[in-house]
């Protein structure tokens, strides 16, 4: 991500002009554990999603149903960037950008969230046994997963590294995917913030999709690999992205100023407007405001349940729980 980049803004916030040597030290990502760790979490539940209108529950074509502040007395929680919830919606799996993953069990009470239990962090591990925390592949922004098969996105060394899913959740034996040269020269902080797996019923057919924060797309596994653009507008840059059952991308989108502070917005793109050579646009379907609880939104996931696709986006706290917060929130798509 770049942040001044943008990030020392973002960990910085209104004290940057007067901590700027302090912002850049705060940066610096705690190291990942060495092994599968179990961790506890506290969960504060957010009841509505605006504090001005309480009793608003349509955002867009969002409805929302509930959220979670998430904290853990632990340096290494926090900075999550990628997301992947369960196809029956019961389980997470977050991806850290310091190069490990947090997998937990959700914890409902009426329908609504109420916490995370059976919590782990784990190091991700190179096919040598390598933590990629202490490898070139230490800058880890995006994930997809699919049954036991799961791709994470590099940025600055910028990769693709498939890994398998042990049987206790943690991502093991990842070994670098081949990638277009348009990857390999994306600006060093600028990589793959967004990858996501086209449904097998799709035009694209089960695809590897990859998107970079300023709207570089590249099909990189299938029949029909190839790049593309998304356009930018708005001052917002891409975060992340999910498909839904129909073929569509969701693509998740944030922007930061220092009075502003964050914005939020999802974009819808047809299935069929995502094949090489082409420019695209999406329609806009959420866009937050001021009074929204939410922080520096950074990772999308998507699934069914009861009928209904449910849209889960969780923030990126920078690893400071003094000036941003881990924000989990879920919505229903009006469809």
């Amino acid at each position: 991500m770049r942040l001044l980049t943008r990030r020392n803004l973002l960990i910085g916030g209104g004290a940057l002009a007067a901590a700027g040597a302090a912002g850049v030290a705060m940066a610096q990502r705690p190291q990942a554990f060495h092994k599968a760790t179990p961790v506890r979490i506290s969960a504060q539940p957010i009841s509505r999603l605006s504090a001005t209108d309480p009793d608003r529950t349509r955002f867009g074509s969002l409805f929302f149903r509930s959220g979670l502040e998430l904290r853990a007395d632990v340096s290494a929680f926090g900075g999550f960037s990628g997301l992947w919830r369960s196809p029956e919606g019961q389980e997470i799996v977050a991806l850290a950008d310091n190069a490990q993953v947090l997998k937990a069990h959700i914890e409902t009470s009426d329908g609504r969230l109420s916490g995370l239990s059976n919590a782990v962090m784990a190091p991700l591990l190179l096919s040598s046994g390598q933590l990629a925390r202490t490898s070139r592949y230490y800058d880890t922004e995006s994930l997809a997963m699919s049954g036991n098969v799961a791709f994470v996105g590099v940025e600055r060394n910028h990769a693709v590294i498939r890994y398998e899913r042990s049987r206790e959740g943690a991502l093991v034996s990842g070994v670098p995917i081949d990638v277009p040269k348009g990857v390999k020269d994306l600006p060093n902080n600028g990589g793959l913030e967004a990858l996501a797996l086209a449904p097998q019923r799709s035009a694209l057919a089960g695809a590897l999709i990859g998107l970079s924060e300023d709207g570089k797309g590249f099909i990189l596994t299938g029949p029909k690999q190839g790049a593309f653009t998304i356009s930018i507008r708005g001052g917002y840059s891409v975060t992340d992205m999910a498909f839904v059952g129909d073929g569509d991308a969701l693509v998740l989108e944030r922007r930061f100023s220092l009075f502003g502070g964050f914005g939020c917005r999802l974009r819808r793109i047809e299935a069929a407007a995502i094949k090489a050579g082409s420019s695209v646009d999406g329609e806009v379907i959420y866009e937050s405001e001021a009074s929204h609880r939410i922080d520096n939104m950074e990772g999308i996931a998507v699934h069914r349940e009861g009928g209904e696709t449910v849209v889960t986006l969780i923030s990126d706290n920078n690893f400071n729980p003094n000036l941003q917060r881990n924000v989990l929130l879920e919505f229903s798509l009006a469809e």
